[in-house]
């Protein structure tokens, strides 16, 4: 049995399934992936469309809160050791700017601001192609050993 000192931590998890063509599955049903990774960072690049509006005719706030999560937990789970796993605690997302399929590529980008043995802490921004905020977001994430 492995002790785990030989098991690859969370950044080279990440980079192995980005090298391998992989994607979170979560991103094929909302049509956003993975596009960079390093340690404590993470970006996610979507369009967003009519797949997912809301009965206004608007992108679900669904769609923005999904991509900072996402962002927010891959840059924690690059961050992570080996046997180590992570769980959003707390999400907090304000929206500043409506999305409709008329916005375009989209960019959710999650740094990691603290990192403690037991809790962590990320910041996310959603921007536009022109950069300008569309929502940003505030987690709490418990790390977990196994």
């Amino acid at each position: 049995m492995s002790d785990g000192r030989d098991a690859p931590n969370g950044l080279e998890q990440v980079r192995a399934m980005l090298a391998g063509g992989g994607q979170p599955p979560i991103g094929r049903t909302l049509d956003f992936a993975l596009v960079e990774v390093e340690e404590g960072r993470a970006v996610f690049e979507g369009v967003p469309g009519e797949h997912a509006y809301n009965p206004m005719g608007q992108v679900h706030g669904g769609y923005a809160a999904t991509l900072l999560d996402s962002a927010c937990g891959i840059a924690t789970y690059a961050k992570l050791a080996a046997g180590q796993g992570f769980t959003t605690l707390e999400l907090k997302v304000a929206y500043h700017r409506a999305m409709t399929a008329d916005t375009g590529k989209v960019r959710a980008e999650g740094i990691v601001t603290v990192f403690g043995r037991r809790i962590a802490y990320a910041e996310g921004k959603l921007t536009d192609a022109s950069g300008r905020l569309l929502a940003s977001a505030t987690s709490t994430l418990l790390v977990l050993s196994q």
